[in-house]
């Protein structure tokens, strides 16, 4: 009889791995969410639209903002910022800034990301909006614009306010902005350690999985009584990056731990694959044009999100008219590339012109027909 249960219990033993497997993976947190940078695919959630205080964690916005500035040339890495007795006096985590003093953007940046530096971020928003509220009206209107509907910032630090909240959703959302459209914050998030006022100050990443985890480039911590321990982690393997929202984790090993599982979660599970036609595509005869014909091409590269072991079952199919008439104009839609996983539409994208055709002038047909006309004769 022992001997039957052993065997039942080995027979049944992989189909309860399984039905583990399937349920995703083990979290410890009261929201969590992981999302894939490119395509912005939620690939799995637990309660991400509470609304929940997320600590320093709002420093991505802060960030997301400066990171604008740069980008519009508002600011440089070397602009001089001053520090006010406002942002000389914030609690919390700091970098101990004195009234007075001066930092460039690049190490106000490095305060941030590295650090948490809470009078750093103070002094970056009333350099940048001036005043740290006027700097959170700026938050609150990025915020709405990226879809944040679970989200208000009462400050640009994360310290407990009462009205500050957001969700797993939302700060994926806000990550996803700042890795996607300014990739150059990977020179701050992923510093491990390094220093300021030349060297007298040193700095560690308050955010462990960049010295501990493969792949790791950001992004940002947080933690509060209130909050508990938050976390929002990228991670970028294979030419794919993901991130990892984790709110609420009761100690600060628990939020580091269900951050790596949803991330080697998501990279056991999936994988980007480029959509590209099966063989070159036809030109396509243009009527009266100064061109016999146009190239289609894909609009933009397109990637997909794929489980594991899908890309195999990739097919496309082509939609493209016998011919166009002139005039045709560079990015003009032709026709349509269907992609199919396992014979099921997952994408359709546009085809389009590659160059501009011109239409013939008038006198340029009749000259095209005494051509023609004269060679048959």
């Amino acid at each position: 009889m022992k001997k039957l249960c052993a065997i039942l219990l080995l027979l049944t033993l992989p189909f309860c791995l399984l039905s583990v497997s399937a349920a995703g993976p083990e979290t410890n947190a009261k929201a969590v969410l992981l999302m894939e940078k490119t395509t912005g695919e939620v690939l799995y959630e637990e309660n991400s639209h509470d609304q929940l205080e997320p600590a320093s964690v709002t420093k991505v916005m802060t960030m997301l903002l400066i990171m604008e500035a740069l980008d519009n040339g508002t600011i440089t890495k070397d602009t001089m910022v001053p520090v006010s007795a406002t942002a000389a006096g914030m609690g919390g985590s700091q970098v101990y800034m004195k009234e007075g003093e001066q930092f460039s953007v690049n190490d106000m940046l490095k305060a941030i990301a590295v650090a948490s530096g809470n009078d750093a971020s103070v002094a970056m928003a009333e350099y940048l909006a001036g005043s740290e509220s006027s700097f959170v009206e700026k938050m609150n209107e990025k915020a709405a614009q990226l879809g944040m509907a679970d989200t208000v910032f009462q400050n640009c630090t994360g310290l407990p306010a009462e009205g500050h909240h957001t969700s797993a959703y939302d700060i994926a959302l806000m990550s996803r902005e700042l890795v996607l459209n300014h990739p150059d914050i990977r020179t701050y998030t992923t510093i491990w350690m390094d220093s300021l006022r030349d060297g007298a100050f040193q700095l560690a990443n308050t955010n462990k999985l960049i010295r501990f985890y493969e792949g790791a480039t950001g992004l940002k911590t947080g933690s509060t009584d209130a909050a508990l321990y938050c976390l929002s982690a990228t991670a970028e393997r294979e030419g794919m990056e993901l991130i990892a929202v984790v709110l609420g984790s009761p100690t600060s090993a628990d939020r580091f731990e269900t951050a790596k599982a949803l991330l080697n979660y998501g990279f056991a599970a999936y994988s980007l694959v480029t959509a590209a036609p099966s063989e070159p595509l036809p030109e396509i005869p243009v009527n009266l044009g100064k061109a016999a014909s146009v190239q289609p091409v894909l609009e933009k590269e397109s990637q997909l999100l794929l489980a594991k072991g899908d890309a195999a079952k990739v097919t496309t199919t082509v939609d493209l008219p016998d011919s166009v008439q002139a005039p045709v104009t560079q990015g003009q839609e032709l026709g349509a590339l269907t992609v199919l996983v396992d014979g099921q539409e997952k994408a359709k994208l546009p085809l389009v012109a590659q160059e501009e055709v011109p239409r013939l002038s008038l006198p340029e047909v009749y000259q095209g027909l005494l051509r023609i006309l004269f060679c048959l004769v």
